[in-house]
């Protein structure tokens, strides 16, 4: 506790402050103005952080992180157009709040919500990390490799979409994380004798295609495009002593749907929301209202989906597993400067660790104060010409790419990709097991290896260790669920259809 307490002192410094307000600031932004999502904003801003120290450079991109899933309920509850994946369930009852006289009132409940369920999730942050990486120090790398699999099937099976187009996008990930200079062998594979190949494709450019450029062209395909909004005004954004009587009980199942959502490798805020409304639909005492402007309703998603960022910077801290696309991209800004995540992070790096979790806790703060102050005005960006906004994003995406190796070559790998994800998208395929896979594809490969070099060549213990095991079986469970839902729900009508012997 004295650690957290001197990190979070120490970010209140000018220049950690400074890198904290325009972090929540850009993800509000970013987060509020559809098809500019936190992921994007966040691989735009991670060239920005090369010279930085580690701390001040996640401190910037959490805070980014945080604003970005708050930002998207701006938009979605004044124009029904949710800035992110995760306000999609905002959008069922924050519009028609504000469409009957209470655009206020319907951002009060949203904002405070946001607020409470990062708060709480950053309490389970704290408590649960350091265990869970002493737990987890003690995998073998068979363990971490079963691990890995599980995080890919994962979030392959709760992907938009068919679970089979989860797992192709999961697939192509790894597939490109191939090429380059062999782990092992210090050999380059696969390069087609390119000689800016022998690194493989970069983690930066990738990203930055397959997440910005690739929203680039389908914004420039929708660019007429114009929003209809609701007159905003501050009326009621206060939240009451009687609302937070009626709303307390939703804020904490919420709140903690969201968290234990977001500690799931692989799964997001967007799935933490569905599932925390679906909750509260079921537990309220008015469910007729949902869909209509149901306070609950607004509640439940904003608090879950807020939630699941403090979760999921638990694994991504505890074992160097990303709970979401975005901590996968965090994984990688990791990388870039020399850290590896991680269990051994809290033992390698403590003040690194505490002030990820200070940071997290100080954005929420700021990110309450900012979206009271400025939710209103920052809905007004909405309606920007996009032939003013797309040039200058293009033109950071450019230099972000060409700054990771001074070469064009990353800047044609950012455009190639970017056509990639845009074809992937308009397919149908998810662009998250794709970052996840591509991602988590060298950690696999180096854990499997190193369990082959370690048991000499014997793969038999990734499969009568007991954590190995089990991490196979779920993953096996999760991959087939498809497929044995059906025969599960025929075998359990059976069951009740038979008569029992009198």
């Amino acid at each position: 506790m004295n650690d957290l307490i001197q990190a979070t002192g120490e970010l209140f410094s000018f220049l950690p402050l400074l890198f904290l307000f325009i972090g929540v600031l850009l993800g509000i932004v970013g987060g509020a103005l559809p098809g500019i999502t936190g992921a994007m904003m966040i691989a735009l801003c991670l060239p920005l952080t090369f010279t930085m120290e580690p701390t001040n450079a996640l401190t910037l991109l959490i805070s980014i992180y945080v604003g970005a899933i708050s930002g998207g309920l701006i938009t979605a509850t004044l124009m029904r157009m949710p800035g992110t994946p995760a306000a999609v369930m905002t959008t069922l009852d924050g519009y028609p709040l504000a469409q009957s006289g209470q655009p206020g009132r319907a951002l009060g409940l949203s904002i405070t919500a946001s607020f409470v369920g990062g708060l709480i999730s950053f309490i389970f942050l704290v408590l649960l990390s350091r265990p869970l990486s002493e737990f987890a120090s003690r995998f073998g790398p068979y363990e971490l490799f079963s691990l890995v699999m599980m995080a890919l099937v994962l979030m392959a099976s709760v992907s938009q979409g068919s679970m089979l187009k989860g797992l192709l996008s999961g697939f192509l990930g790894m597939v490109v994380a191939i090429p380059g200079t062999d782990p092992s062998t210090g050999f380059p594979r696969l390069t087609f004798g390119v000689t800016e190949m022998n690194s493989g494709f970069g983690m930066l450019p990738v990203l930055i295609g397959v997440y910005c450029i690739s929203q680039l062209l389908k914004d420039i395909v929708e660019i007429g495009r114009k929003p209809v909004s609701s007159n905003a005004t501050k009326t009621g954004i206060f939240m009451k002593l009687k609302d937070w009587k009626d709303q307390a009980v939703n804020l904490i199942r919420s709140s903690l749907i969201g968290t234990w959502i977001g500690i799931l490798p692989g799964i997001g805020a967007n799935i933490g929301s569905v599932v925390a409304y679906s909750a509260a639909q079921k537990m309220s005492k008015t469910p007729e209202k949902f869909g209509k402007g149901s306070e609950e309703g607004i509640v439940a998603s904003e608090a879950a989906n807020n939630a699941t960022v403090g979760g999921a910077l638990i694994p991504l801290i505890a074992m160097g597993i990303p709970g979401s696309v975005i901590d996968a991209i965090l994984i990688g800004a990791l990388m870039i400067h020399g850290i590896t995540p991680g269990p051994l992070l809290f033992k390698q790096e403590p003040q690194l660790v505490y002030g990820m979790m200070s940071a997290y806790f100080i954005a929420n703060i700021i990110m309450f104060v900012l979206m009271i102050l400025l939710a209103a005005r920052i809905a007004k960006l909405m309606f920007v010409n996009r032939a003013w906004v797309l040039p200058p994003i293009t033109v950071l995406c450019i230099l972000g790419a060409y700054a990771t190796s001074n070469s064009f070559f990353s800047v044609w790998v950012m455009f190639a990709f970017g056509v990639f994800g845009y074809f992937l998208d308009r397919w149908g395929v998810p662009l998250g097991p794709f970052v996840i896979g591509f991602v988590l594809a060298p950690i696999a490969e180096t854990k499997l290896r190193s369990g082959l070099g370690i048991h000499r060549g014997d793969i038999t213990p990734l499969f009568t260790s007991p954590l190995s095991l089990t991490f196979l079986i779920l993953s096996a469970v999760l991959l087939f669920w498809p497929i044995l839902k059906p025969l599960w729900g025929k075998l359990k009508d059976r069951s009740q259809k038979t008569p029992s012997p009198s």
